[in-house]
């Protein structure tokens, strides 16, 4: 009688847990430092300060921005390589496949469709997460929420056989 009093005390204590008003944490990947060292990866030394010729033509500060004295490792490769780091920059879509835009956008497109499709993921993630947030053990539930949505290539391969569109060899299944 006991046990079942103090396993019923729990469980009301861990569903008002649940009904706190913080944000929950919907990130799916469970990536934690297991020891209480330091983390030698965080601390990253930066580029020699400069000083400028002109002080009056720095740029204005931009929140979010790069830094002069950041790191740019795969600029300074591809400069070391002998590359353009200029090349490394988004720049729009290149000359070379606007062709392929243009036919891909025929019947139009949504230019903000990453920022939808990332507020909608979100708000999944939040809905499926609604119970898996009381974590005794850290769990990766990547595969467990997504699940639904993952494609299975051999049935995809069977589905497009039988329709007589002509398709690779698909690994074998383990």
């Amino acid at each position: 009688m006991k046990t079942l009093r103090v396993t019923f005390l729990m469980a009301i204590g861990l569903l008002l847990a649940a009904c706190s008003g913080e944000e929950r944490d919907t990130r799916l990947r469970t990536f934690y430092n297991p020891g209480n060292g330091p983390e030698e990866f965080a601390i990253l030394p930066n580029k020699p300060l400069e000083e400028p010729k002109n002080f009056s033509e720095l740029p204005a500060p931009t929140p979010g921005g790069t830094n002069r004295s950041d790191l740019t490792p795969k600029e300074d490769a591809v400069a070391a390589l002998g590359g353009r780091p200029s090349a490394l920059q988004p720049s729009g879509v290149p000359g070379s496949e606007s062709a392929l835009v243009n036919y891909a956008s025929r019947k139009g497109r949504d230019d903000g469709i990453r920022q939808t499709l990332a507020q909608e993921d979100a708000d999944f993630r939040k809905r499926r997460g609604r119970f898996t947030n009381i974590r005794i053990f850290r769990v990766d539930r990547y595969y467990e929420i997504y699940k639904r949505q993952s494609v299975k290539p051999q049935a995809a391969a069977e589905r497009w056989r039988r329709a007589g569109a002509p398709t690779p060899t698909a690994p074998p299944q383990n």
